[in-house]
């Protein structure tokens, strides 16, 4: 049985943050919105369909070396059958990132074939950058711009304003600051953000979080766990029993053979957002018929 938490993280800055992203918008030829392969739909704030209306659009799966590699495809093309151009990028070792420019040239062929037809072919092309906290946006555009344009943390909520980013003569990138939504619409959406650490962990319950993490890995990895963990996990189980039994495989002992739950919980969120338990991918996409916001409303009523 899963532990019942409330996440909710929206700073104060946050609705400055998307305040400013809507007066910018109208600046902009395109908005290029970054997720985590990882959980597409819990890292795509729903604010920013009103927030962006109907600018064309680049999705980049941000993070694919640590997804699963076939469900990121399934993913693709998913995301492809709603009309948005789709990039797979991997921001730490660069992986896809040399395609964006080409990617959101095709995306604006015809409003560049009319500023050709104009004569207007040195026109600069402005794309916004947008994406939830710690989803790697800064780190993304200083592979592109190829030097430190943006600060990077992995920490969520460091990017605070935007900037303007010249990427070469022809392309320039309005970097805006992570924002989540004010409520999040189910608790697995906020668990998933939670898990990849778009959330700030000092407002959670860590052991509780850990517990329904291994839950989650158990239905959808279990072979992960057995070969992280050296044990075999129990589909009676419940979370912090699954932790305890990873814990005391791993030596987590305190005095009288109690496990250190909390030291376990800090390594199994470590060490998924590390990548050290594989490529794992913690939502499927749903049936081509539905949209995006049909997916939503279809994968948290599973749960």
């Amino acid at each position: 049985m899963k532990e019942e938490i409330n996440i909710q993280w929206f700073p104060g800055h946050m609705t400055k943050a998307r305040r400013m992203m809507a007066e910018n918008v109208k600046y902009v030829d395109a908005v290029c919105e970054i997720m985590d392969a990882r959980i597409p739909i819990s890292s795509r704030n729903p604010d920013l369909d009103d927030i962006c209306g109907n600018k064309p659009r680049l999705v980049i799966m941000n993070r694919v070396d640590q997804a699963d590699d076939a469900v990121t495809k399934q993913w693709a093309a998913y995301f492809k059958a709603q009309g948005m151009a789709v990039l797979e990028t991997d921001c730490k070792s660069g992986k896809g990132v040399q395609s964006f420019t080409k990617a959101v040239r095709a995306l604006l062929a015809d409003k560049l074939q009319s500023y050709a037809e104009k004569g207007q072919t040195g026109r600069q092309i402005r794309v916004m950058i947008v994406g939830i906290p710690n989803v790697g946006k800064s780190s993304f555009i200083n592979r592109i711009a190829k030097r430190k344009a943006a600060h990077t943390s992995d920490r969520p909520g460091v990017t605070r304003g935007k900037q303007w980013i010249n990427i070469d003569k022809g392309l320039e990138l309005l970097d805006t600051p992570g924002i989540l939504w004010p409520k999040f619409d189910s608790q697995q959406v906020g668990e998933n953000l939670a898990f990849t650490g778009a959330v700030k962990d000092d407002i959670l319950d860590r052991e509780a979080l850990a517990g329904n993490l291994m839950l989650l890995l158990r239905d959808r990895y279990p072979g992960a766990l057995e070969a992280r963990y050296k044990f075999t996990p129990d589909p009676e189980s419940n979370g912090y029993e699954l932790l305890e039994m990873a814990g005391r495989k791993r030596g987590f002992l305190m005095s009288g053979g109690e496990v250190n739950l909390e030291r376990m919980a800090a390594v199994l969120l470590d060490e998924f957002r590390g990548g050290k338990l594989g490529r794992l991918t913690l939502e499927s996409p749903p049936i081509e018929e539905e949209s995006p916001e049909q997916a939503k409303e279809a994968y948290e009523g599973d749960l």
